[in-house]
């Protein structure tokens, strides 16, 4: 089994005010997709998503591959769930309650 880090999740109350926080902190960061509820940035070599607390736990994932992600999901008894950017998921919770998203893209097969 391959699983590379993909990104930390953190909540945050205001979306845009996350991603112009982080764009004014490190001038480098590229947003990759910004909408009123969800964002996912790249800085310093690192993904971070922003999240509504309703919507999602803070959390870390890590990215498997399709057929991973379905075993996974067999082997601890676990519903994929879809996303609007094509990727599937489900979270586990690791020692200390930490939330860990396994996910897979179209592409990671």
């Amino acid at each position: 089994m391959t699983m590379q880090f993909d990104h930390v999740a953190h909540q945050v109350p205001d979306i845009a005010h996350a991603v112009e926080w982080w764009r004014e902190m490190i001038p480098a960061t590229k947003v990759l997709y910004q909408d009123d509820s969800w964002a996912m940035i790249e800085a310093g070599g690192a993904k971070i998503a922003f999240v509504l607390p309703e919507q999602h736990p803070d959390h870390m994932a890590w990215r498997v591959s399709n057929a991973e992600l379905e075993a996974l999901a067999e082997r601890h008894a676990m519903a994929i769930h879809s996303h609007r950017d094509g990727s599937r998921s489900f979270y586990l919770e690791a020692p200390g309650q930490q939330p860990i998203e396994l996910i897979a893209y179209p592409e990671a097969e």
